[in-house]
């Protein structure tokens, strides 16, 4: 059974039978969510279809399955539709040679809120950017919430989801990409050249970036703080570079 949540920031397909055609249709599922031990029969048969199809299995308690479809009985079982398809790595470097321009991307790890990623959507779909990467795991996906936060710029937004960003930024280098990790302790925002191929890496708010991920950024900026916070949310720090960016390119012409 098919059923939307009550806010409707969510689509979702709750029961094995459901969620079993969801996948075999090829929709794009943001992930599957399991009760807490749940194995038995047809249940391994739809989590190994999952993994062979990269969708992320999480295990959650049954509480939380009967919040996202109350009153419908789910059998342990609940997938969660994407809110858009994702794009391809190609499809980044496609726009930004169509455009003439040196790629600039953002890189997202483990960003978990839907408000933070949809916020970032909206300001890269203002200020040029050509694509966004997530990862699979450890990130918020392109959930409804998400979606809604993006105030309609998702839909103009390539969104990339892939396994291992390491892996990527690696690829990413090879193709003239310079990495730019935003952390507490580097060069001051502004002062840096970017007018390269560029790519901005944005940690979660309260980790920052992963150590593997940090390990390969070519350079480090910071934001200074006066205040006595040391953090700024990390869609207001991510805007704040994204402007820098298109600020340096002269990509930001006003419109009428």
């Amino acid at each position: 059974m098919r059923e939307q949540t009550e806010n409707r920031d969510e689509e979702v397909s709750a029961g094995r039978n459901a969620v079993h055609e969801a996948i075999k249709s090829g929709r794009e599922i943001e992930c599957l969510l399991v009760a807490r031990g749940e194995r038995s029969g047809s249940a391994g048969v739809i989590i190994a279809a999952c993994r062979d199809k990269g969708i992320p299995v999480k295990e959650v308690s049954p509480m939380k399955l009967d919040m996202k479809c109350p009153g419908v009985n789910h059998q342990g079982m609940v997938a969660v539709a994407a809110a858009h398809t994702y794009a391809e790595l190609e499809d980044v470097f496609a726009l930004a040679e169509s455009r003439n321009e040196k790629p600039f991307l953002i890189i997202c790890d483990e960003i978990e809120d839907p408000h933070n990623l949809g916020a970032i959507v909206r300001t890269a779909e203002a200020t040029g950017v050509h694509g966004i990467i997530i990862p699979k795991r450890r990130n918020v996906g392109l959930t409804y919430s998400v979606s809604k936060a993006a105030c309609g710029a998702l839909e103009y937004m390539n969104v990339v989801r892939v396994p291992n960003l390491p892996a990527v930024i690696e690829d990413l280098k090879k193709r003239g990409v310079w990495i730019y990790g935003a952390v507490l302790d580097g060069e001051p925002w502004c002062t840096v050249d970017y007018s390269g191929g560029t790519a901005l890496v944005i940690g979660s708010e309260g980790n920052g970036i992963g150590r593997l991920v940090s390990e390969k950024c070519d350079f480090y900026v910071t934001l200074p703080m006066a205040g006595e916070i040391n953090s700024l949310n990390a869609s207001v720090a991510a805007s704040v570079l994204m402007y820098e960016v298109a600020r340096q390119r002269k990509g930001i012409k006003a419109k009428g």
